[in-house]
């Protein structure tokens, strides 16, 4: 499958300074950056750095990312599933995960996550893709936030409805493992019917959830 890839590019005015939205950004351009320190919610920001080049050389891989200068202030990828997920399945060739997005705490509350994703959908580039996430509650700054469980999944559904993702059910049992869970998906007005049904197949695979 050919991965269409439009680069992007806003600014963002701010009070003092202008934030730039950008991607999908080649490995070239991720190498010439740092991470912000807050940037540490997956691994350390100089390693989170190296998966990000890793992932923005991968056919499918893109990267977009909100930068203050130099320094990357947030990021959002897009990527194949792990091949140990079950969303792997079937090897899928137009199913992709949006697999991460953090903002430093410092610039949260800018609106740089909704815009970050409605970068990555601008231009028709995810049309013909079957687009997914899985909100895990572990992975939620809660302590930053000071926000309930409930309160930051309500955040994140309202994130990713930016882009029309929404709730759907699955029996995977890591997500069904705590309430605050869920997958949001968003399917591409150019996704065939068979792939709507194979991914179908994919979220339920226990005969009793039918």
């Amino acid at each position: 499958m050919e991965h269409r890839k439009t680069y992007i590019r806003h600014t963002l005015p701010q009070a003092d300074r202008e934030i730039i939205l950008e991607g999908p950004v080649p490995p070239s351009h991720l190498a010439t950056l740092r991470m912000h320190p807050d940037l540490d919610a997956f691994r350390r920001p100089e390693e989170q750095l190296e998966a990000l080049i890793e992932i923005a050389g991968l056919p499918e891989g893109r990267i977009i990312i909100a930068r203050d200068q130099e320094v990357i202030i947030g990021y959002v990828t897009f990527h194949y599933p792990d091949e140990m997920e079950r969303w792997s399945q079937g090897n899928m060739p137009d199913l992709i995960e949006l697999g991460a997005i953090e903002v430093s705490n410092e610039y949260r509350s800018r609106r740089i996550g909704s815009s970050l994703i409605r970068t990555a959908f601008e231009d028709g580039q995810m049309e013909k893709y079957i687009v997914f996430t899985t909100e895990y509650y572990w992975h939620w700054d809660l302590k930053s936030s000071g926000l309930s469980v409930w309160d930051y999944r309500k955040m994140m559904e309202r994130l990713m409805q930016t882009v029309d993702m929404v709730w759907y059910a699955t029996d995977d049992p890591e997500i069904c493992s705590h309430p605050a869970n869920c997958l949001m998906v968003r399917i591409g007005k150019d996704v065939p019917l068979e792939s709507k049904e194979q991914f179908d197949q994919i979220r339920f695979q226990q005969r009793f959830m039918y």
